[in-house]
């Protein structure tokens, strides 16, 4: 794993992450509100949908901590057959069967913190713990989609296309899936395009 100095990163799988549920529900409220996701979160939510990441003994989260013990950022990660039904019908319609991909759900790191090696070291943890854990071909995920003329996207903002494209990961042509959350500032949930991005990922370890 690369070194991050200054911040301690620490793997938990499967039931071990109900320990970490409450951290990490916090750290998706607060980076998810703002752009591009513009999430208005809620705790309950949160808890249940992690509760079910921590229901799969092969799931994992990566949780980066300050040197005070702080959480700090957290990414996590999932056999897809083992994920809800909306992710999978956009892989059983370009014909991967389930099995073959390990899927890679949110990477959220408080914004101080970014630029110091966190975003790699999730990548390299969560890959190297899908070749540990299954003969899995791909890893994947997906972000959500917005025009690039969306009038509140704050000024100087990049997407991450090229941080990704550095770890070896395109978008796949044709691939998306809709998923409804609240935007802050809505009195209902609308409905959100996401694309999917993968790669083939290789055997060869990687040091943990």
């Amino acid at each position: 794993m690369r070194h991050t100095p200054g911040i301690t990163v620490t793997t938990y799988v499967g039931q071990a992450i109900l320990s970490v549920v409450d951290e990490l529900a916090g750290l998706r409220i607060a980076v998810f509100r703002d752009w591009p996701y513009l999430y208005d979160g809620d705790r309950d939510y949160e808890r249940d949908y992690l509760a079910a990441y921590a229901a799969s003994p092969r799931s994992v989260c990566v949780v980066a901590r300050s040197p005070a013990g702080e959480a700090i950022g957290a990414s996590t990660g999932i056999p897809l057959a083992d994920d809800g039904e909306a992710f999978h019908a956009p892989f059983l319609a370009h014909g991967m069967p389930l099995d073959s991909v390990f899927y890679f759900g949110e990477s959220v790191l408080l914004a101080p913190w970014r630029g110091r090696g966190a975003g790699h070291a999730f990548f390299d943890a969560r890959e190297a713990h899908a070749r540990r854990c299954g003969d899995f071909r791909y890893t994947a995920f997906c972000s959500v989609r917005r025009d690039p003329a969306d009038g509140r996207a704050p000024e100087g903002y990049r997407p991450n296309n090229a941080f990704w494209r550095g770890r070896g990961y395109e978008p796949v042509p044709g691939m998306s899936c809709t998923l409804s959350w609240k935007e802050h500032g809505d009195t209902a949930a609308t409905p959100h395009v996401l694309d999917f991005w993968m790669r083939e990922l290789d055997r060869a370890e990687t040091a943990a």
